[in-house]
């Protein structure tokens, strides 16, 4: 195994099945959905009428005053995020030197829904009436700028934009800063625009579902599925140098132990085969064989087409039926790039208490489909490493690899 993976100290999480990383890991490891209805806007014009929206967030009780005017829905909720993540790492960013903590974030959405509203003031009232935040607060980079400013982080900071593949992708940059002398480095992704404007974006994949039943309507890996729900929210984890973890006493969930990400020009071509690919490259990348991993969390599309090329990609790894593999976005809708960062936390949480979520959909899956689907309750784990698995529309797929800590 890598021994200088870096230490994961720190959990923060925004979700669709709760505010705080207890409250999503009691609802996704319980099966208790957090897809409703759709409440941030009137989406009856819409052929979607489900979403995962965040419950419980009042923005002003977790939110300087002062942010609120400049930040978006989906910013603060990165906030949010961010500031669990850095109280659960019990790191205080102030005793670092200036320049040994850095940002990484993952988008795909930007702040959407106040770029929406000013554009609405602009059209009907004028542009002096368009918020002067309107410069930034629509911005991919956002997220990562906020938090840095709040926290004092100084050091190598970035914007990944790989859709779902982002998650992984902001990880496997913040390692690479560490590799190059940073201490401690935020990763991860908040993302998701539940406004008009955010969700025509999302209906021109053609993969949304317009099933209108939360306990039915995205049902990966299911022979009647027919795309995927939309979502908001995701994770931040701390990751850190794992001699400077030592060095004061953290407490460590786990290894970012491996990571790959590949390209498929074609994604829909039948030999692509990106994510086979980056899987075995994160194996090796880990040091481990594929019987060493004790779960896969899949990407879960949701569209037929694309669950059959990934259960070909797990039964190519691991064989048929060769690994337990959770789907607890199920729970949660697709979260734009926030999705699989939020998938590494549930891996964490689930080497920590040695149990693998379910999806708790009725579920048939079909015979081409080689698949040992986690369904029904939490099944025990038995050891091992998890592998997290994510792809982003137009070709990008990561796979990254987290292992207990020794």
């Amino acid at each position: 195994m890598n021994a200088h993976a870096p230490a994961i100290t720190g959990i923060g999480v925004a979700a669709p099945t709760g505010l705080g990383t207890a409250a999503h890991w009691s609802a996704t490891v319980a099966g208790r959905t957090g897809i409703a209805p759709l409440t941030r806007f009137d989406a009856s014009p819409y052929p979607v009428s489900l979403a995962g929206e965040v419950p419980d967030f009042e923005a002003s009780a977790h939110i300087p005053s002062r942010l609120l005017p400049q930040t978006d829905h989906m910013t603060r909720l990165a906030l949010y995020a961010a500031d669990e993540a850095l109280r659960d790492s019990g790191l205080d960013p102030a005793t670092l030197p200036p320049y040994a903590a850095g940002v990484a974030s993952a988008s795909s959405m930007g702040g959407f829904e106040f770029g929406q509203r000013e554009l609405q003031n602009l059209w009907s009232k004028g542009g002096q009436f368009v918020s002067a935040y309107q410069s930034f607060a629509w911005f991919y980079a956002v997220n990562t700028g906020q938090i840095s400013i709040r926290h004092g982080l100084r050091g190598p900071s970035s914007a990944v934009v790989s859709d779902q593949a982002g998650g992984l992708d902001a990880l496997g940059h913040a390692r690479r800063q560490l590799r190059k002398g940073t201490r401690v480095m935020l990763a991860g992704g908040v993302d998701g625009a539940l406004c008009p404007l955010g969700l025509v974006g999302q209906l021109a994949s053609g993969r949304l579902t317009g099933g209108d039943d939360p306990a039915t309507a995205y049902r990966p890996f299911d022979s009647g599925a027919d795309g995927h729900v939309p979502g908001e929210g995701g994770a931040y984890v701390v990751l850190e140098d794992p001699e400077s973890a030592r060095e004061r006493g953290a407490r460590v969930h786990g290894l970012l132990t491996g990571y790959a990400a590949t390209f498929d020009p074609d994604p829909d071509a039948p030999d692509a085969d990106g994510l086979e690919r980056a899987a075995r490259g994160a194996l090796k990348d880990a040091g481990i064989r594929p019987e060493e991993v004790a779960v896969v969390f899949a990407d879960a599309a949701g569209v037929p087409a694309a669950d059959r090329a990934e259960a070909a990609a797990l039964a190519a790894v691991f064989g048929p039926a060769g690994v337990p593999v959770a789907v607890p976005k199920a729970l949660t809708g697709r979260l734009c790039a926030g999705g699989a960062a939020l998938d590494v936390a549930s891996a964490l949480l689930c080497l920590r208490d040695g149990s693998i979520p379910p999806a708790v959909y009725e579920v048939t899956v079909p015979d081409e489909f080689p698949l040992d689907l986690v369904v029904g309750t939490a099944r025990p784990l038995n050891g091992g490493s998890a592998l997290v698995l994510a792809r982003g529309e137009g070709g990008f797929n990561a796979a990254a690899v987290v292992s207990p800590a020794p």
